[in-house]
């Protein structure tokens, strides 16, 4: 059975031929897809609840960030009890537990990670240097973004391009979370890797007053 032909059903968020596929052969989903992560992991990423949901009827094992994708707040609960030092642990494609809940936004997990002291300033280990700070500032998320830099996480970390989480938070325009970095020490004046201020991302957003505010 190929995996490519998984993958297929996958992308295109066809539970139903994927059902019929499993129903067949189901250790299939033991192999990784061409992405290097399981087809649990990659149905997450591209969004296709359907498939997340038709994936987890034939699953037996899952690994602690799977369960933080999907959002299975009692699976990691139990993986924590049993192995404290899971919540650190790097995925094969990089990322911590931590990380890959902030990048599905699963806040309740986050905070569970967090209370059983989950390092906010790890990063990726994949080449792209992205921290869990990082990723909830991508994704706008304010209340695991406050929650990260009250357990500590480090606000003038930079990921590739450069990027420091002040440069994420301005070109959302967020200007509640542009105040508390400002306020934790976050520098005006760290430059991506195309010369670029929080300003100047500000600015091309369209956030004149912000922009005005953070010049150097």
């Amino acid at each position: 059975m190929s995996i490519s032909i998984l993958e297929q059903y996958i992308e295109t968020g066809n539970h139903l031929d994927l059902e019929h596929l499993l129903n067949k052969d189901a250790s299939i989903l033991k192999e990784k897809t061409s992405h290097d992560i399981s087809p649990l992991l990659l149905a997450c990423y591209y969004n296709k609840d359907n498939v997340v949901q038709t994936i987890l009827k034939f699953t037996t094992t899952i690994t602690i960030h799977e369960a933080c994708a999907v959002g299975l707040l009692q699976h990691v609960q139990m993986m924590i009890d049993h192995k404290a030092d899971i919540v650190n642990e790097l995925s094969s494609h990089g990322f911590t537990p931590l990380g890959v809940a902030t990048h599905f936004n699963k806040e309740d997990i986050v905070r569970l990670l967090l209370t059983h002291k989950a390092d906010p300033n790890l990063c990726s280990q994949n080449g792209f240097n992205v921290y869990p700070l990082h990723a909830a500032l991508a994704n706008n998320n304010s209340e695991i973004s406050k929650m990260l830099i009250e357990a500590g996480a480090d606000v003038n970390v930079v990921q590739h391009g450069g990027f420091t989480p002040l440069h994420l938070a301005c070109q959302h325009g967020n200007i509640d979370l542009i105040i508390i970095l400002l306020e934790q020490g976050a520098s005006v004046e760290a430059r991506n890797q195309n010369g670029e201020t929080p300003s100047d991302l500000a600015l091309q957003k369209g956030f004149r007053e912000i922009a005005d505010i953070l010049k150097v």
